[in-house]
This record gives C-alpha cells, structure tokens and sequence, in this order.
C-alpha cells in the first residue's frame, strides 16, 4: 500500500510540475532566443521546426529531481537511507548527464549552429560521470563485477573488466537516448513506456520502492512533456533533456543488478544507435553507398513517407515488446 500511494504521489508531482514549469518556461526560452538550429543535411523539412525553443528538457529535470528527491526521503524514512540510496545515485548520474547536455546546447546557440561539444569532449564528460556512479554504487552498495545475462539466467564475473564493460554501457544507452530525440515527441514517447516497465519490474520484484519511484518519475516527467512536445512540438527537450534522460535509463538498469537488459527493454534506442553505425559502416565499405536513405533510422522512416506521429507510435510498440519480453523472461 505504502508503494502504491508513493507511485502515485510521485507521478502526480512530476506530471504537474513538469506542464507548469514548461508553461512558463517556453516563453522566457523564445523570448531569450534559444532556438533549435537544423543542419542543412536533415531533412528539408525540419526547416520548419527552426527556431523552435530548446532545452525545455530543463521542465523535467526540476520536476523529477524534487519528486525524486522526494521519493527518497519517504524511502529512507521507512525502509532505511540505504534503501534510498541507487535511486538517489540514478537522479544524481541522470543530473550529470543532463548538465553535460546543457554544456552542449549553450556551446551550440553561442555558436549559432547544430554543433557544440566536440565528440571527445562529450565522451570524456560522459565517462567522467559513469566512473563517478559506478564508484558510489561499488564503494557505498558494495556491487560486484558479475554480469547477468538475462534470458539465459547465467551470471559471469569479468573482474576489473566490468568496469570497462559498464562505462561502454553507460555512456553508449546516454547517447543511444540523445540520438533518439530527432523527431516530436519521440524520445519522450518512448521513455515513457520505459518508465512503465520500471514500475512493473519494481512491482514484480518484492515491491521494490525504489524502481517503482523510478518509474513514476519517468511516466509523469515524459507525460508532462509531451503535452508541451508532442507533434506540432512547441518546445524541444535539448541535450539537456535527452542526456538527462539517458542517465535515468541505463541507471535503471544498473539498479535492477541487470544492466544487460537495457538492450532488451531500451531496444529502440540501440535500433536508432546501430542504424547510425551500419550507416557508417556500409558507406565506407561500399565507397559512397547508402544502407538506409537517412540515419539515424527515424529519419529513414520520414524519406519512406511516414508522419512523425506513425514513427512515434511505431517506437513505443517496439518498446514495449522489448519491455513485455524483459519482464516475461528477462528479469533476474
């Protein structure tokens, strides 16, 4: 019971805070113009969308680190500080990530383009963040080096390599999440579906507090967004949103003692990340070729005639057959 009303007050907070400070925050973004810039590579009709406000991620990111904050004082209180404790590191990687987003979006309006951080830059940010999560989950949860493998039910300890193995992992679901957030409402969209599956593993898995209020953080801090983002959007969320975001994912994973299975549930986001690699891969190899007609693979679907409603939609499908496999056979 004390689970439940905390999902729901948690849910309730980050939705409603989420659309009012969006409401407000809208206008001081366009009055400050921070427009989104659109690179003349993306399709020519993006040209449309330019101008229209970014960072609004920033709406979200309030929303969440109060409730969540929050939510962690209810769960220290009953269940002990260290029970609080992996959802207070999550908040705390998704915070990095989110200000690393930012970093990058204001070099990228300072520079009047589609382009801030250098790649290096934003990877060694990135690792620096991941390094510092697993550090406190290691040192103050006393995690281990095992992986689990989901779906086969075998765990494999890789020693000093798993910290290699989840720094990858880390900051590759961050820019997985970022790369999804290239059409309305998307990235939101399918974010939302992974803040459903958290709330049923944490309910499948003892009632656990902590993912349970994970979840409910996520539902209503995308739920809240996309009232402002969903096609037409009237604001985008930014690095700062999607690089938050990305944080809560992968920390939810690593939360849950599977951090394999953001594949799984998060399978849109690798879709977006591995269409951009075979892209890469097959116009180098075939000096000049085309696998798909655009990368990342939303935009194939836009040149093939799709409305951004229909890929949105399409996303969230996807996702939620990777979460109800997740939670059917995948969870530890």
């Amino acid at each position: 019971m004390t689970t439940s009303i905390l999902f729901i007050a948690a849910l309730l907070v980050t939705f409603l805070v989420t659309v009012l400070v969006s409401r407000k925050l809208i206008p001081v973004l366009k009055s400050r113009k921070m427009g989104q810039k659109i690179l003349e590579i993306g399709p020519r009709w993006h040209k449309s969308k330019e101008g229209t406000p970014t960072m609004g991620g920033i709406a979200f990111i309030a929303a969440i680190l109060l409730a969540g904050i929050a939510a962690s004082v209810w769960i220290a209180v009953n269940d002990g500080i260290r029970a609080a404790l992996p959802l207070l590191f999550t908040l705390a990687l998704g915070l990095a990530g989110g200000l690393i987003g930012c970093v990058d979006d204001l070099a990228k309006l300072r520079k009047k383009q589609n382009e801030g951080l250098t790649a290096p830059q934003k990877f060694l940010l990135q690792v620096l963040a991941a390094a510092l999560y697993l550090l406190g989950m290691t040192l103050v949860l006393g995690a281990d080096t095992e992986v689990y493998f989901p779906f086969i039910d075998k765990s494999v300890d890789f020693g000093i390599f798993y910290y290699v193995i989840a720094l990858l992992l880390i900051t590759g679901v961050m820019n997985s999440v970022n790369l999804t957030d290239g059409l309305d409402g998307l990235c939101s969209g399918v974010t939302l579906v992974v803040g459903v599956f958290f709330t049923v593993a944490g309910v499948l898995t003892s009632l656990d507090p902590t993912l349970v209020s994970l979840g409910a953080l996520l539902i209503g801090g995308c739920a809240g967004f996309l009232v402002y983002n969903f096609y037409p959007a009237r604001v985008f969320m930014g690095d700062t949103g999607s690089l938050f975001l990305g944080g809560l994912v992968v920390g939810g994973a690593f939360m849950m003692k599977n951090p394999l299975l953001v594949i799984v549930f998060g399978i849109w986001y690798i879709i977006e990340t591995a269409s951009v690699i075979l892209q890469v891969g097959f116009f180098k190899l075939t000096h000049g070729k085309r696998l798909f007609k655009m990368s990342p693979i939303h935009h194939h679907f836009e040149k093939c005639g799709w409305s951004e409603i229909k890929i949105g939609v399409m996303a969230m499908i996807v996702t939620a057959v990777g979460s109800a496999l997740s939670l059917l056979w995948g969870l530890r």
